[in-house]
């Protein structure tokens, strides 16, 4: 799901700014001041205010003059946590197998992984032949993809059915527009056919002739498909579909049967499939079945059976099935009713069985059909707290599902589970070097009362011997947006934290989908306030019961959960001592009112329609930006990125520009610019744990444990 976010301004604030041209870090130690540069907006017959509306425009000299003055005061104000820095990177790293390998998987007669190296950066792309203990042929080393270049992200690997061709894409500014380039396994040359700007939806048709891809407009939603046959310039490629109604993007994808090509057109709030026969790639895509506002479906292939699973009638969800030659709904079938207890996640198909993903309570679950006799299981977990995610399994004739499993002490470990024999083997788990025992940990599930009577899950974890009595710092995380669910994941790097007497809590707050369908609807919309007042619960409740206290709570949240720290910290700015908020969305009345900012109008299923006065008001009522108030703040580290296309770089810098004109305490306000990245940040291994070291060393230097 898309993670982004954004916002506008008001508020005409008389404040003393320095002249741009002065911009840098003092010697007294005073930080930049932006420009206040008012422009008047009337919206709705209102008059808007956004004074720092000129930070939109990369190309200034002035605007870069000021993120790098920004950048250079923060690095000052922590050039007494470097040592503290190198700490952290270091004993993160130490817990890394630095030279390791993905568990293999089989697919036909070869076995794909990837292995990092030590030293490196990037994965190192491979196969084996027949076996595990053929020669190992190198695909891909995106290391070597990425030298000389201070980005490097692949989000395109697509290997061809006949295995012979491999199909890749890769973004090296953090834009989020890849070029794909085609590698000829057999010769170890690559094929001269060059796409340029395309999306990272790609898919081979069985030809191994014919390359399906989308490409984004200018806002960054994926609205064409192409058709490229290998050996032809992009220029001659041929549109396939063209969705133009702004509020949808488009996909393609191929089912694990190789049977169809799937083209899916989707909303926040709809969708639409239409499929092909992957034999016939120069034929033309078939309506399954057209959109109607707020039903959502996905469809697979089985044999001569499409499955369906749909909301219609079915808050949580419903599967059904019907006949390939038969597709209309009066064929239907229900392969699995609706249940207001229990969410469908997803589901997965292999030749005799059927496997469902559900959530129940807030836990995730596994359901095995054998679809023979339509006799089930379900996969049983023993602890009381975990997470579980798909795994690779690409082959259709398999009884062997693979899957993932960790949970917030236990690491991440892959398990081949054999659906006839219902025994699982555990394949890999990740290693923790050094001395981690799980059994030094415990993890906990608690519920806070929210202002409704609604009982918000907590995850917490800690190291056993805490004393609740509110002495110990706390770090509480949060999302709440999109139906994602923020399951209690393991980190290794979350060490750091732990063995320094930390609580780290996840906050499962309404807006996310943890608790099912409702609980997503209940925190978007004109019901958004929810996640915040959720999220501030959560925090009151750990404090009442002795996990923290203000003075040592710690908030975090990123994107839209930059979001929620942004409208928390202008609601209770006094429950907090210090807030992380990487690249978050924070100026939602401007962004959501401007169609040529990338996803804008899709997220109007979200966040509503600005131009609609009822969500107008709402979105200002908590949009962060604009609620910025003459009051004390926490200790505040701010993070964006100059290439972000989902947060725009200029929704933090406006927000810390505010801030410091508004504030009225002398706290810690830093803003932290990757130059060179976007959304996600650096994106090296130890490029991001640089990143991340910085932020844990903020967070203890604040709290004064940085010796």
């Amino acid at each position: 799901m898309l993670l982004k976010m954004k916002t506008l301004a008001l508020l005409g604030i008389a404040a003393m700014s320095l002249s741009i041209s002065n911009l840098k870090c003092t010697t007294n130690g005073q930080p930049p001041q932006a420009d206040i540069q008012p422009r008047v907006d009337t919206v709705l017959g209102r008059e808007m205010v956004d004074n720092y509306y000129w930070l939109r425009d990369r190309g200034d000299p002035k605007v870069i003059e000021y993120l790098e003055a920004e950048n250079a005061y923060t690095e000052a104000i922590m050039k007494h946590t470097e040592k503290l820095q190198e700490e952290l990177f270091q004993e993160m790293r130490a817990r890394i197998k630095e030279t390791d390998l993905t568990v293999p998987v089989k697919k036909d007669d070869y076995y794909y992984y990837s292995r990092m190296e030590e030293g490196k950066q990037y994965p190192i792309y491979c196969r084996k032949h027949g076996s595990l203990e053929s020669e190992e042929e190198i695909l891909l080393d995106v290391n070597q993809l990425a030298e000389g270049k201070q980005f490097m992200s692949l989000r395109v690997y697509r290997v061809s059915p006949d295995h012979k061709l491999l199909a890749y894409a890769y973004d090296s500014t953090g834009n989020e527009r890849f070029h794909l380039k085609i590698k000829n396994f057999e010769t170890g040359e690559h094929l001269e056919d060059r796409l340029e700007s395309i999306s990272r939806s790609v898919e081979w048709a069985n030809d191994c002739r014919t390359i399906f891809y989308a490409v984004p407009d200018e806002a960054w939603r994926t609205y064409k498909l192409f058709r490229h046959r290998l050996g032809s310039s992009q220029e001659d490629d041929e549109l396939v579909f063209h969705e133009p109604d702004e509020a949808f993007w488009l996909t393609i994808s191929k089912t694990k049967s190789h049977g169809y090509l799937l083209l899916r057109l989707a909303s926040i709030s709809s969708s639409e499939y239409y499929y092909l026969d992957a034999d016939q790639p120069d034929g033309t895509f078939r309506l399954f079945q057209a959109r109607r506002p707020d039903i959502r479906y996905k469809i697979d292939h089985h044999h001569d059976q499409f499955y369906i699973m749909s909301n219609e009638n079915a808050e949580n969800y419903k599967l059904l099935k019907c006949p390939v030659k038969a597709i209309s709904s009066k064929n239907r079938v229900e392969v699995i009713p609706h249940s207001a207890a229990v969410k469908i996640d997803d589901f997965e198909l292999f030749a005799d069985h059927l496997v469902v993903y559900e959530r129940e309570g807030g836990l995730q679950r596994i359901r095995i059909v054998r679809l023979s006799d339509n006799k089930e299981h379900e996969i049983e977990f023993a602890e009381p707290v975990y997470c579980l995610s798909q795994n690779s399994n690409p082959e259709f004739e398999s009884h062997l599902l693979r899957f993932t499993y960790e949970s917030m002490i236990t690491p991440e470990t892959v398990y081949d589970y054999d659906m006839i024999t219902r025994q699982r083997e555990m394949k890999k788990q990740r290693e923790v070097l050094g001395e981690y025992n799980f059994d030094d940990y415990r993890m906990e599930r608690i519920f806070a009362p929210a202002h409704d009577g609604t009982m918000v899950p907590v995850s917490l974890v800690y190291k056993k011997g805490l004393q609740k009595n509110g002495a110990a710092p706390l770090y509480l995380s949060g999302y709440g947006a999109y139906g994602s669910s923020r399951d209690p994941y393991f980190s290794s790097n979350r060490l750091s934290l732990l063995d320094r007497g930390f609580v780290y809590a996840i906050a499962h707050v309404r807006g996310g989908g943890e608790m099912g369908r409702y609980w997503y609807d209940d925190g978007k919309l004109l019901k958004k306030k929810n996640t915040f007042t959720d999220f501030i619960a959560c925090a009151v409740h750990l404090i009442d019961e002795k996990y923290t206290s203000a003075d040592k709570l710690v908030i975090a949240g990123g994107s839209a959960g930059g979001l929620l720290i942004g409208a928390v910290l202008n609601m209770r700015p006094d429950l907090f001592h210090v807030a992380v908020a990487d690249v978050p969305f924070v100026d939602v009345i401007n962004t959501m009112r401007d169609e040529s900012i990338p996803l804008t109008v899709i997220e109007y299923d979200e966040w509503g329609n600005p131009n609609d006065e009822k969500f107008f008001d709402y979105m200002l009522s908590y949009s962060p930006y604009d609620n910025v108030k003459a009051q004390a703040y926490p200790n505040i580290l701010i993070t964006a990125g100059l290439y972000d296309t989902r947060v725009q770089y200029w929704e933090p810098d406006k927000w810390i520009a505010k801030l410091r004109s508004m504030k009225t305490d002398n706290n810690r306000l830093l803003l932290k610019v990757n130059m060179g990245a976007g959304h996600g940040g650096a994106s090296g291994r130890y490029d991001s744990l640089n990143e991340l070291a910085f932020e844990f060393a903020f967070i203890l230097d604040v709290l004064g444990m940085s010796d």
